[in-house]
């Protein structure tokens, strides 16, 4: 599938692994949150986490909390977890890598508007990307948890937000998913992604498939 970016009226924009190379540190913090719970019960987090790419940290946590967890191990509770885990993730994320060429996709796209729809936290998000000034050029807005990518999607759209034809650039099956249910054109980024064995499961679909931002960015527009 090709097409021409300028096209589209709306972009809209999965955070980790497309935006910030955050995904492992969103991995370990899962881990690293669980681990009182035991080495086998994190290892079982990090693994339903990786699964599940693009869901809420809370719906994970509940999910660790009712399935995960050995029976009769005490340990930290929801909110407990959610609290190790914001803090972990807050100094990783400030750290991270932002993607290259992103400055140069919004002037190519500077009619265009741009949003984040993200698994993470909402008000963390925005207080993530004010810190690394990021903000402006997401005149949409930036849209979090705990409403999930379908929600947020579907508000944006009958809201008047997302104005068709939109894309969404994602890095995971959910990503790819919640762009199928609304009608949105679909590119993934593979580079950052923990989507174990997309290969496979893109197989089927006529999308784009890149490395990076830059790759896509670069290769749209006949650079190197």
């Amino acid at each position: 599938m090709s097409f021409d970016f300028l096209r589209y009226k709306s972009i809209v924009f999965d955070c980790d692994g497309v935006i910030l190379d955050s995904n492992r540190v969103k991995t370990d913090a899962f881990y690293n949150a669980t681990l009182p719970y035991g080495e086998k019960a994190a290892a079982a987090m990090v693994d339903y986490h990786v699964r599940n790419g693009g869901i809420s940290r809370y719906r994970k946590f509940a999910y660790f909390l009712e399935h995960l967890a050995p029976a009769g191990v005490p340990g930290p509770d929801l909110q407990e977890l959610l609290a190790a885990y914001a803090t972990e993730v807050k100094t990783g994320l400030l750290a991270c890598e932002v993607a290259d060429g992103l400055e140069a996709f919004r002037e190519h796209t500077s009619g265009t508007c741009w949003m984040v729809a993200s698994g993470g936290d909402q008000v963390e998000l925005r207080e993530l990307f004010e810190a690394r000034g990021l903000i402006d050029w997401f005149d949409g807005g930036i849209f979090g948890s705990p409403d999930t990518k379908e929600e947020i999607i579907r508000r944006e759209l009958e809201s008047g937000n997302i104005r068709m034809p939109a894309l969404f650039i994602g890095d995971s099956r959910y990503d790819h998913q919640v762009a199928q249910q609304h009608a949105l054109d679909f590119v993934f980024l593979s580079r950052w992604s923990e989507f174990e064995h997309w290969e496979a499961y893109f197989a089927p679909y006529e999308i784009t498939i890149k490395s990076t931002l830059k790759d896509l960015f670069m290769r749209e527009e006949g650079g190197n």
